[in-house]
């Protein structure tokens, strides 16, 4: 299935910068929210004794944003909020619902393409311009001594006379039992489908000019001593046809994209990489920023779509953006803003999540909220008979937000922040404020909590009467004297 690159993400403890336009106006707050306060002073108790956290403004915007989202979240849950409202359900499962969205999307463009003919997949073949390869690995350090790389080889030599007495018919168990490659030890060696350019020069040089059934000799690349066969048609019909018909699909979808994009006119706006590089030091208030990045024939791509999307990307994809090059960034763009269009495709197709979709997103919403229940140790039910009075369960809510991320930064327990949509989703419905003045403050009186415990004396010991030692190179020189 072509993945569209979608994942959920719990975005990591991060940098926020300035939140929001509604800030408190009172300097022992740091944040606020449903009613509730995260003083200074609470803030810098918190983070005082946390080594792993440098004393920085985002760090601390960071942390006052995570208390916000549970402080929301556990709010919620006092005041009765239905969790499982079908559309609180697709707005804080975002990225997952167009996942599956575009794979039914997807799943209709492949049934609409022909398939590959018996006799289109023995002439592909043939021709050789795409090709399946089983290799096996013997793996060398590039630090590795003389002495190991020959005794590599010499097995290496060993493996492939044994290939090569059987004329490859044992080659799959033998990859299965001496390779070294994690990838393709377990299917026999075999590699997927590829045309040429895929892998590195030793290896390409020696495996394309096998013939079928061909067997290369041993093969040193920066990877080791590799045994390289083109397994005959015959004998892998099959999985050559599976992986043939994949790289089609992906020539066609890469082409489909491609046209989409002409016809749409879409364009980088010259700026755009200088203004990414903002956006990427206060993300959250960037989620309501309407510059536009991208233009396209019937719309634009802007920074509130940005960030939307580098919440939802696995954090790999995202990882390299503050180091991106101009280049890199307008290419990034490029391609988000593509998918932009891709999932207003699937809507004007009228595409509707399946029975077993929902089933599968309410699945894993139901295990978030639960999680995140369990993390807090509240519940609807727990807060309901604990208190009479919505205010009391709040105000019981706001203690459990308080003392779980008060065992967290102690580490007695893990920090996981809600999950950014549902953050998201949840946000609108109670009033909310981070204060860059309050979050400041509190870096400060952290940073002094934790010198003055630095430089208290360790439990049991006294300080020697008299001023500091004398310094060494002040000794050295008055015994030269």
């Amino acid at each position: 299935m072509q993945r569209l690159g979608l994942a959920l993400v719990v975005m990591a403890l991060a940098g926020c910068g300035a939140l929001r336009d509604a800030f408190s106006a009172h300097p022992r707050v740091a944040a606020t929210a449903a009613g509730q306060d995260l003083t200074v002073q609470q803030l810098a108790t918190w983070v005082a004794g946390v080594k792993r956290i440098q004393p920085k403004v985002q760090n601390f915007a960071g942390l006052a944003a995570v208390y916000v989202d549970y402080m929301v979240f556990a709010a919620q849950l006092a005041k009765g909020r239905n969790m499982d409202d079908s559309l609180l359900v697709l707005e804080a499962n975002w990225p997952a619902v167009a996942q599956l969205k575009w794979n039914r999307f997807h799943d209709r463009l492949v049934a609409a393409r022909a398939d590959l003919t018996p006799a289109e997949i023995d002439s592909t073949y043939l021709a050789g311009t795409v090709r399946l390869f089983q290799h096996l690995l013997i793996q060398v350090p590039a630090s590795a001594a003389p002495p190991l790389v020959e005794r590599k080889r010499a097995l290496t030599e060993q493996l492939l006379h044994q290939v090569s007495a059987q004329h490859g018919a044992g080659f799959a168990a033998l990859a299965r039992r001496y390779s070294e490659d994690p990838g393709s030890k377990s299917s026999g060696g075999y590699l997927s489908v590829a045309a040429r350019g895929q892998f590195v020069v030793p290896f390409e040089t020696a495996a394309w000019v096998l013939e079928p059934g061909g067997i290369s000799g041993a093969v040193r690349s920066p990877f080791g001593f590799h045994i390289i066969r083109r397994p005959p048609l015959a004998e892998v019909r099959d999985s050559f046809s599976a992986g043939l018909a994949r790289l089609v699909t992906q020539h066609l979808d890469s082409v489909y994209v491609d046209s989409l994009a002409t016809r749409r006119e879409l364009r980088v706006k010259s700026g755009a990489p200088a203004v990414v590089r903002t956006v990427l030091g206060d993300l959250v208030s960037a989620r309501t920023n309407s510059r536009i990045l991208v233009t396209y024939r019937g719309g634009a791509f802007r920074v509130s779509d940005l960030v939307r999307w580098i919440f939802a990307l696995a954090p790999q994809e995202v990882r390299f953006l503050p180091s991106a090059s101009d280049d890199q960034l307008r290419q990034f763009l490029r391609v988000v803003a593509e998918r932009e269009l891709l999932l207003a495709q699937v809507d004007s197709a009228g595409v509707q999540l399946a029975p077993d979709d929902w089933q599968e997103i309410r699945v894993g919403h139901d295990s978030v909220l639960s999680f995140l229940e369990r993390q807090l140790g509240i519940s609807p039910k727990m807060l309901a008979d604990s208190a009479a009075t919505v205010d009391a369960r709040v105000r019981l809510a706001a203690t459990h937000v308080d003392s779980y991320l008060g065992r967290a930064l102690s580490g007695n327990v893990q920090i996981v922040p809600v999950p950014p949509f549902l953050a998201a989703a949840l946000r609108e419905s109670e009033p909310w404020s981070i204060d860059p003045g309050g979050v400041a403050d509190a870096v400060d009186r952290a940073t002094a909590q934790r010198a003055a415990s630095d430089s208290m004396p360790a439990p049991g010991l006294r300080r020697a009467p008299g001023g500091p030692p004398i310094p060494l190179d002040t000794a050295v020189r008055r015994s030269a004297r």
